[in-house]
């Protein structure tokens, strides 16, 4: 399991996920869901992957082999736009779990994944879809500017009360990482680092790329700062009448 979330803002977009791949007393490996497709000035994209890893990595494998064996097809390096992208990132998902899904099932194994897709291609306003399992997907508007993908719910209760369209990349920063700092604290299976790309709109380049792990001073001053907001906030509502 895994824990992602993206975000089409006024200002641009976010991108947020934790890194934990397997999780138990003796068995914690972390590898990146977050996988960048760049040409500076043209095009940037941004996937982030959720559910069985072999899964999303060979569709992500599948797709950059063909765009660099097969330049004369469809690729996410020369699509034009990233509806397009949409359509590859679930038509290779589509494949590779066609082709990989009676192993998977056989050994007790869950085939399925998801990816939150965004970014700009120069030419059109910036994008967000959530890809399904399925290869079918959705795309982001102004009223739901967000996507979640994964181990979801721990952590929408922050962006159902605080994200709009106009939010600031800034605040909307804070709370990616409250989401996931809530999550993490819920679910052994979604942990750190986490990886996280802000993107300006109409510029075409990475704005900002972090990674944060357990000892980030910045992350783990969220952690604390809200946690203790969270118990004043708490111990500071009236009591109902009907207390003793």
């Amino acid at each position: 399991m895994t824990y992602c979330i993206g975000l089409n803002l006024e200002q641009g977009l976010l991108f947020a996920s934790d890194s934990r791949t397997n999780a138990g007393v003796d068995d914690v490996r972390r590898a990146s869901k977050m996988r960048v497709f760049a040409v500076p000035g043209q095009r940037l994209i941004v996937t982030l992957s959720a559910g069985n890893l072999s899964l999303t990595q060979n569709a992500m494998n599948l797709l950059e082999h063909r765009a660099r064996h097969a330049p004369e097809q469809s690729s996410v390096y020369n699509a034009s736009s990233l509806f397009e992208v949409a359509g590859l990132v679930g038509d290779a998902l589509r494949e590779i779990r066609k082709r990989d899904e009676p192993y998977l099932r056989s050994s007790g194994i869950d085939p399925s994944g998801s990816f939150i897709v965004g970014g700009q291609i120069a030419g059109e306003a910036p994008r967000l879809f959530l890809v399904y399992s399925e290869g079918n997907f959705i795309e982001s508007n102004p009223d739901t500017p967000w996507f979640q993908t994964g181990e979801i719910k721990f952590g929408k209760p922050i962006l159902d009360r605080i994200v709009r369209y106009d939010t600031s990349l800034a605040e909307a920063t804070k709370c990616a990482l409250v989401s996931l700092d809530s999550t993490m604290r819920s679910n052994l299976s979604v942990g750190p680092p986490i990886d996280l790309l802000l993107y300006r709109r109409d510029t075409l380049t990475i704005t900002q790329q972090q990674r944060l792990g357990d000892d980030d001073a910045y992350l783990n001053l969220v952690r604390r700062q809200w946690n203790d907001s969270l118990r004043a906030a708490l111990l500071a509502l009236p009591g109902p009448d009907w207390t003793i």
